[in-house]
């Protein structure tokens, strides 16, 4: 079976139909649901949250739906404006960006806290263009994230390595980059199961601490030894359970939109009164 990477470029493998077929498919988002546990997990995130995440190659919000269960605020980017359509209707939490993150992305630094991605960094290898050559766009995108972290913060990668050879140029150029950490592998004595992750780290969270890269999962049943990994959250998503929300335009979800915005930083909210969300009368 062919590579979806070596069919078309994103922006146009995932068109509408099939951006669709991606985001309906419950299988797909019960797999997406568990990597993007364990992204959230190997980020090590202290329990004083929430945390400000940026979410990489974010697509129709699947992964961003399990940062809200979280309570994170985030952000999401993605090349496919498909994707980000699907994501637009469904009212996802997160600010959603058209870009393609092998031009490198534009935050101030320090911005995030951390940073997760789901089977996205190997598009990055691919040369679907002539102008598009694999190991420029990983030092623009590496050095990009690098600086849009927090020092001491951590940003996690599933992805399907193509070869060894893919892997050590993505570790190599990461690590040019600023970056230390490495490889993290689930079930590596497993064909169908095994999952890799690239774990890094924007420097030390204190002069003199070295941050130790996490073991991978050597078996299915040391997943319920996790709190991020409980069955009945992956059921849940499975199910297509989701966090209730408040009913768009009631006064409830006029709060909860504010108060996001002022989470985030913005500026000019109007504040809060007994007045917010009322029904007007119609003027005649």
């Amino acid at each position: 079976m062919s590579r979806p990477e070596h069919i078309a470029p994103p922006e146009l493998f995932y068109g509408e139909t099939e951006a669709k077929k991606y985001t309906g498919n419950s299988r797909i988002a019960a797999i997406q649901a568990e990597m993007t546990l364990r992204a959230v997990e190997l980020l090590n995130l202290e329990e004083d949250g929430p945390y400000y995440l940026l979410d990489i190659g974010c697509g129709s919000g699947l992964s961003g739906e399990i940062l809200d269960e979280d309570g994170h605020i985030w952000a999401g980017m993605d090349i496919a404006p498909s994707m980000l359509d699907i994501a637009a209707e469904k009212d996802v939490e997160g600010d959603l960006f058209l870009q393609d993150i092998g031009q490198g992305m534009g935050f101030r630094p320090g911005t995030f806290d951390g940073a997760i991605s789901v089977s996205v960094l190997q598009w990055l290898c691919n040369a679907d263009k002539a102008e598009n050559k694999p190991r420029y766009r990983l030092q623009q995108f590496f050095s990009t994230l690098f600086m849009s972290l927090q020092r001491g913060a951590r940003a996690v990668f599933q992805f399907y390595p193509e070869n060894d050879s893919q892997v050590d140029m993505i570790m190599g150029i990461a690590m040019k980059c600023g970056f230390t950490g490495g490889l993290v592998v689930d079930y590596p004595n497993s064909k169908k199961a095994r999952k890799f992750y690239l774990c890094l780290f924007a420097g030390q969270t204190a002069p003199g601490q070295k941050q130790e890269l996490p073991r991978g999962l050597d078996s299915i049943d040391q997943r319920n030894d996790s709190v991020a990994y409980t069955d009945a959250r992956i059921q849940n998503q499975r199910r297509g359970k989701k966090t209730r929300k408040p009913v768009k335009d009631t006064a409830s979800w006029i709060l909860h939109k504010k108060e996001l915005s002022r989470k985030r930083g913005k500026e000019g909210i109007p504040l809060d009164s007994k007045y917010t969300g009322r029904k007007r009368k119609p003027r005649f």
